[in-house]
This record gives C-alpha cells, sequence and structure tokens, in this order.
C-alpha cells in the first residue's frame, strides 16, 4: 500500500481491509457465489489472489468520511453498477472539514 501511497502523494489516509472485519462490522460483506466466483475467473478474476484471503467476500460499493473519530456522510448502495457522484463526495468531505 505504501507504493500506492507514495505515487500518488496522498494526503489522506488509505485503508485496507482484505481480511473484511470492516465490511462485516458495517453490514456491507456479501459472501460472492461460486457461480460469480467463476464468471470472475472468466474475466481473469481471482477474487483469492486479489484479496489474499479465501472468503470470497466484496464490500457493498460504500463511502464513509469521518472528522474526528465521527462519520459525517455515508453512502451505501448495494448496485455496483450505481457509484456516488465525484461532486456530492467533495461536498461531504469539504462539509467535513468545516
Amino acid at each position: 500500500m505504501q507504493p500506492t501511497i507514495d505515487r500518488h502523494e496522498l494526503g489522506y489516509t488509505l485503508y485496507s481491509d482484505s481480511k473484511m472485519n470492516a465490511a462485516r462490522a458495517y453490514g456491507i460483506a456479501y459472501r460472492v457465489d461460486e457461480a460469480t466466483v467463476t464468471a470472475y475467473k472468466g474475466y481473469g478474476i481471482d477474487l483469492e489472489a486479489a484479496s489474499g484471503e479465501s472468503h470470497l467476500q466484496l464490500p457493498v460499493p460504500s463511502v464513509f468520511v469521518y472528522r474526528e473519530g465521527v462519520m459525517t456522510f455515508q453512502y451505501v448502495n448495494p448496485d455496483h453498477r450505481v457509484r456516488l457522484d465525484g461532486d456530492t463526495l467533495l461536498a461531504a468531505v469539504r462539509a467535513a472539514a468545516g
């Protein structure tokens, strides 16, 4: 992860949850069925290799913005084709920054 932070000069903390502990705690983890695992492999996507884990879980697309330990914004949509608009996210971050 450090090479990604350095390469993109990130000014924020980037976390990884390959074990899906946080996703389960937030209630956004779901298990990928075998048909989907097979389909992903057909596209060259190996979930176990990508995560380093064998749980075959993915998170529902979600965004959480915190400031000083308080969640100030959340977006969760189980339809992976619908993503949060960048302008909306930027507004939420700016609002949280005060």
